[in-house]
């Protein structure tokens, strides 16, 4: 069970409470507005909403967002870049139930998240889940403004499908590369969320 807002959050929120009522104390309220709104904004942007988790063979969207690619490679296996602008809930989950495999980090550029090369460019955060059969990976990506990456996640640990395992803090994107196995159920252009959304289906024969 989650708390309605990140625990990095409530750190932000804090800080800047804090220093809105030092300043509204020492100088004038209206000074202190802007560290009131920051307040609020981090309240905002660090929301953590409970989502309801598909059942069945189904992998769910790792992260809230627009999908902005869907790029198919020689084996039929694809990826699905969802990007996050800084109204969406940032908190990212696991697609299916599995376990962590590989973890890899990388240090890297913040170019806008939305371009192709940000996949390979920027910095970024790699999971490899496996279960089921299915081999799925997820790649948090940093964008022009994100410069922290969050993931609680080790190699070994289990995950629930749609667990939390981490977030991309002010903007992002987030790669999810499904093998032949999967049927993809969104295209380009459609909204997901994180936990609740399908993004593919395990073909009947694979499932079985």
């Amino acid at each position: 069970m989650g708390s309605l807002v990140v625990k990095d959050g409530l750190y932000y929120a804090l800080a800047f409470s804090a220093a809105g009522v030092l300043v509204g104390l020492s100088f004038s309220l209206v000074w202190s507005l802007p560290l009131l709104l920051a307040t609020a904004f981090c309240l905002y942007f660090f929301r953590d909403p409970e989502r309801a988790i598909p059942e069945g063979p189904v992998a769910v969207s790792p992260a809230d967002g627009r999908v902005v690619q869907v790029r198919t490679y020689d084996d039929e296996s694809r990826r699905v870049s969802i990007f996050l602008n800084i109204f969406d809930v940032h908190v990212n989950r696991s697609p299916i139930e599995g376990t962590v495999t590989e973890r890899e980090y990388r240090a890297g550029r913040f170019m806008m998240a939305h371009r192709d090369e940000a996949s390979l460019e920027n910095e970024q955060n790699t999971l490899a889940i496996e279960g089921q059969g299915s081999r799925v990976i997820v790649r948090q990506i940093a964008g022009l403004v994100a410069r922290r990456i969050v993931c609680n996640k080790q190699i070994g640990d289990p995950v629930e499908k749609g667990e939390r395992f981490g977030l991309i803090k002010f903007g992002s994107r987030t790669d999810i590369f499904l093998g032949p196995e999967w049927e993809l159920s969104v295209r380009e252009g459609d909204r997901v969320h994180g936990g609740s959304s399908i993004l593919a289906r395990r073909r009947l024969e694979q499932a079985a």
